[in-house]
C-alpha cells in the first residue's frame, strides 16, 4: 500500500501522556464546546446561471464546505454536509445546526467538486452520494478516486493530482499543493491517500484553499510561487497545542495568510462540529484578534451568507456572540 509524508517530520501528538491529558479534557464541563442557542444561518438558493460578469463570490455551509462562484463557474469544496462526521450515523460529535443553508439536492448544477483529503469531516459519502449527479468533474488528491468509485462516480470522471500538479479546466487553473495533516478513515489506512491544499487561479481572481494543515514552510512556497491571492479560505478551528502539527492556532493562520500574500481571509474549519476541547467560537474570537493586530481584512459570515470578492464590504458582524448573534 502506497503511503503518503509530509514534506517535514510530523506527528500527532497522541503519546500516552496526550491521551491521560485528553481524558482530562474530555470530563471538563466549564468550556461551552457546542453553542446553546440557535445558529445564525442565510437560506441561500444559489441561482441556475452565474454570469461571467459579476464579482466572484464564495458561500460557506460552515466547517470547511464551501461554493466559489468564479468567472462563470461554480466549484464546490469539502462539501460534508452530513449529520455526523463518523463512519456511522449514530457515532460522533453531531452537526451543531439542525438544518443547512440549501439541501445537496437543491444545489445547482456545479462545474466541479473539489476535495482536500479524506477524512470524515471533508469527504462525507451520503453528501458525495447526494451531489454526484450535479457535476461531471471531480477534483482530487491522490488515491482519493478509488472512495469516489465506491460511491458510484465514473472513474473518467475524477482526476487525481500529486503536489505542485496543475490542472487547466474550463478557463481555470487548480494547483494541488503541499498541506501538512494526514488522511485514513480506518485503523489500517492512515496515509494511503494524499492530502493537499487548492490554488485556483482565474482571469482576475487568485483563491487559495488551505485545507487541513499544520503551520510550516509551504506556506511561503506556495505564496511565492502563486501568490498573491485576493481570498483565502484557512482553515481556523478544531485546533490543540497536543496535535499543533497537524492543525494550526488561530495566530498561525493569520501568518499563513500573510505567508501565502493573501488580500482576504475568510476563517473555516469551525462553527459546525466539536472535534476539539475549545470553545465553540473560541476560533473566531482569536483570529479576528489576532487579524486586528495586523492589519489583515477578515470576513466572518454566518453560514449561508455570501462574501463577495474586489469589494470594500464583506461581512464583520460578530454574529456569534449571543449577545450580538
Amino acid at each position: 500500500m502506497t503511503k503518503y509524508e509530509n514534506q517535514l517530520p510530523t506527528s500527532a501528538g497522541m503519546n500516552f501522556k496526550s491521551l491521560i491529558s485528553i481524558l482530562r479534557d474530555s470530563m471538563r464541563g466549564n468550556v461551552e464546546r457546542r453553542p446553546s442557542g440557535t445558529m445564525p444561518m442565510e437560506i441561500c438558493e444559489p441561482a441556475e446561471t452565474f454570469s461571467a460578469s459579476d464579482n466572484p463570490q464564495v458561500t460557506w455551509f460552515g466547517h470547511s464546505a464551501f461554493l466559489l462562484e468564479i468567472e462563470g463557474h461554480r466549484l464546490l469544496f469539502d462539501p460534508m454536509l452530513g449529520n455526523r462526521p463518523s463512519p456511522v450515523s449514530w457515532v460522533g460529535t453531531k452537526r451543531y445546526s439542525t438544518n443547512l443553508p440549501i439541501q445537496p439536492e437543491d444545489f445547482p448544477t456545479l462545474d466541479a467538486i473539489i476535495i482536500s483529503h479524506d477524512h470524515y469531516d471533508h469527504l462525507d459519502y451520503d453528501s458525495i452520494r447526494r451531489l454526484k449527479d450535479k457535476t461531471k468533474r471531480f477534483i482530487v488528491p491522490l488515491g482519493v478516486r478509488r472512495r469516489l468509485i465506491q460511491l458510484g462516480v465514473p472513474s473518467e470522471q475524477i482526476t487525481e493530482h500529486n503536489w505542485w500538479d496543475e490542472l487547466s479546466f474550463k478557463g481555470l487553473t487548480f494547483a494541488c499543493t503541499p498541506a501538512r495533516h494526514f488522511s485514513g478513515r480506518g485503523l489500517f489506512d492512515r496515509n494511503s491517500t494524499l492530502w493537499c491544499s487548492w490554488v485556483i487561479a482565474g482571469q482576475h481572481t487568485k483563491v487559495f484553499f488551505s485545507g487541513d494543515s499544520g503551520y510550516g514552510p509551504h506556506f511561503k512556497e506556495i505564496g511565492s510561487k502563486y501568490g498573491p491571492f485576493d481570498l483565502t479560505l484557512m482553515e481556523c478551528g478544531q485546533y490543540d497545542e497536543r496535535w499543533s502539527n497537524i492543525h494550526m492556532m488561530p495566530e498561525e493562520t493569520v501568518q499563513a495568510h500573510l505567508d501565502v500574500g493573501g488580500k482576504l481571509l475568510i476563517p473555516i474549519h469551525w462553527a459546525a462540529f466539536t472535534l476539539a476541547y475549545h470553545a465553540w467560537n473560541e476560533p473566531v474570537e482569536r483570529i479576528t484578534k489576532a487579524a486586528h493586530a495586523l492589519n489583515v481584512k477578515i470576513a466572518t459570515p454566518k453560514i449561508g451568507e455570501k462574501v463577495v470578492l474586489h469589494t470594500e464590504h464583506y461581512p464583520t458582524h460578530p454574529w456569534w456572540r449571543p449577545e450580538l448573534g
